[in-house]
């Protein structure tokens, strides 16, 4: 089975993209998702999360204030490198579990969304990387509609990312997400059947 990472930066349509491939019957694991089963209430992680920045992080029901958080260690690297640090390997190790549950189905590939894929330098770790592109005056103004924070806010939260430069040079395949959803998801559908053929090649089975 191929294991095929999807990132791009905040904004850029990585869900979208997911959403389209999922359609096709393609696997789907957003690491986004593990990343908040990893800090579920009663879980493992949340403790070493609270024993590292204390139970303010905690909301009224005990589940874990992501705001709250995110607020830390957006402004203090140490602190993200620490949470970084704890999550990290619950993820992969959560990612892995399954990955192999969809080789074993008989899964051609696997998409594994990963919005910091290059941040986490994770790229060698996958078969084909595709990387979602937007022009990064379109990601400011979305991050502003949906954080609801002022242009500065929003800047600095593209600005602590990855380039776009980093991101395309890891590129197997580019998305280019600047016109309509028709057009992406043509590209979806012609990157599905290339990839639906390299698998196929990679194990040998007839178109």
């Amino acid at each position: 089975m191929m294991r095929v990472a999807l990132s791009g930066g905040i904004a850029s349509g990585k869900t979208t993209v997911s959403d389209a491939l999922a359609e096709f019957g393609v696997p789907i694991i957003d690491a986004d998702l593990l990343a908040r089963e990893v800090v579920a209430p009663g879980s493992d992680g949340l403790a070493q999360v609270v024993a590292r920045f204390g139970e303010n992080i905690l909301d009224d029901t005990g589940a874990l204030d992501r705001r709250k958080l995110r607020d830390i260690v957006f402004t203090d690297n140490t602190a993200r490198e620490d949470l970084e640090a704890i999550v990290h390997p619950l993820i992969r190790n959560l990612t892995n579990e399954h990955l192999d549950r969809h080789k074993a189905a008989g899964a051609l590939y696997c998409v594994v969304v990963i919005p910091l894929l290059v941040e986490t330098n994770q790229q060698d770790n996958y078969d084909h990387v595709i990387i979602v592109d937007v022009d990064p005056a379109v990601q400011i103004r979305r991050v502003m509609e949906r954080d609801d924070c002022s242009p500065e806010h929003a800047k600095d939260i593209v600005a602590s990312q990855a380039t776009r430069k980093e991101r395309l040079a890891v590129a197997d395949e580019l998305i280019f997400n600047s016109s309509t959803k028709k057009a992406m998801d043509l590209q979806v559908k012609k990157i599905h059947e290339r990839l639906t053929w390299l698998a196929k090649r990679r194990q040998n089975k007839p178109d």
